[in-house]
């Protein structure tokens, strides 16, 4: 089995803390700054450093300070609910909102909003070497003898599960049965080659030269070529709508402005930010249809079952399928 593909445990250790100055009108004013604990997934760290300093040059922002810790959209759960300091969390999936709610750490209220407490949106792409060198068009071509495929662990990672999602019900949109489409899942893990415990990880892998061709969120492909990477990647006609959920947590240290800051993030201002980088916004009016096209047969989790049933059946420790074919590669399906 191919070394690549082994992943280590303990991907709640991977998690990076930034820490980020107030503004400077707030440092002259001698006024104490107020704290945001801001726990993302991995991949929209960039956009961050963006909307932070939007915010703090907001009446509302002004004298606030950020601490900011970002990895596996799973792991960053599992740290929230081990006690990791959190006034604002966004995931990769609902699910792992929902572990926190759970808990009692986020209001079970939490998807309430207009957006259903989705911040973003996002579809699933195939990105290639600039070119096309494998001319690689289809889901269909993934599964092809000799191509090299990088996708996240999904033992880890939030946009690996959303990406094997895609690939899955890809397949029933094509007319496929679900054990059709389970077998390509197979075949399509067996022609990955390297699973990295985020989605930032791995678009790094396939941009260091790892692969023919990665699976990833529409944004990280628009990251990558703005960084100016040699790739490019194609929206495949049969598609999943990736949501990330953001909420405020029942324990945090000032609800008053960790709520001011979620509430910035749905503003014109901050749509059009995460918009400048690949992320489609959730508030319609912000959202080009020329920019962020929409797949001719786009469907949701939603269309399989939704995170719970999609969860048991495919990612759970001791029955899931995937986890099954994980463990027969020699792919680790710890998520500790």
């Amino acid at each position: 089995m191919i070394a690549g593909k082994r992943i280590a445990a303990g991907a709640a250790a991977l998690a990076v803390a930034v820490a980020t100055a107030a503004c400077s009108a707030a440092g002259a004013s001698g006024g104490s700054s107020k704290v945001i604990d801001l726990v993302a997934y991995s991949t929209p760290q960039q956009v961050y450093s963006h909307l932070i300093p939007a915010f703090q040059a907001t009446p509302a922002g002004q004298g606030v300070t950020f601490r900011q810790s970002y990895g596996a959209s799973g792991a960053q759960a599992r740290a929230v609910l081990a006690g990791q300091p959190a006034d604002v969390v966004e995931f990769s999936l609902a699910s792992d909102m929902d572990k926190l709610a759970q808990a009692h750490l986020v209001p079970p209220g939490w998807d309430g909003n207009a957006h259903h407490g989705f911040v973003t949106d996002s579809v699933a792409v195939l990105v290639v070497r600039k070119g096309n060198p494998k001319h690689i068009h289809s889901w269909a071509d993934l599964v092809k003898p000799g191509v090299k495929v990088v996708t996240p662990n999904p033992f880890s990672s939030g946009s690996a599960r959303w990406n094997l999602m895609a690939a899955y019900g890809a397949q029933l949109k094509d007319g496929k049965s679900p054990a059709q489409a389970l077998a390509y899942l197979k075949a399509l893990l067996k022609n990955t080659v390297s699973q990295p415990e985020s989605g930032s990880k791995a678009t790094d892998a396939f941009v260091g030269g790892t692969g023919d061709v990665l699976i990833a969120y529409e944004n990280e492909a628009i990251k990558a070529q703005q960084a100016g990477a040699s790739v490019q990647y194609i929206i495949p006609p049969q598609t999943i709508l990736i949501q990330n959920p953001i909420a405020v947590t029942a324990k945090a240290q000032d609800p008053a402005v960790a709520k001011a800051f979620v509430k910035f993030l749905y503003t014109d201002q901050a749509q059009k930010i995460f918009a400048k980088y690949g992320y489609r916004p959730v508030v319609s009016s912000d959202l080009s249809s020329k920019e962020f096209p929409t797949p001719p047969q786009l469907f949701t989790i939603g269309n399989l079952g939704g995170w719970s049933k999609v969860t048991s059946q495919f990612f759970d420790p001791a029955r899931g399928s995937v986890t099954k074919i994980e463990n027969q590669l020699g792919v680790s399906t710890s998520s500790g």
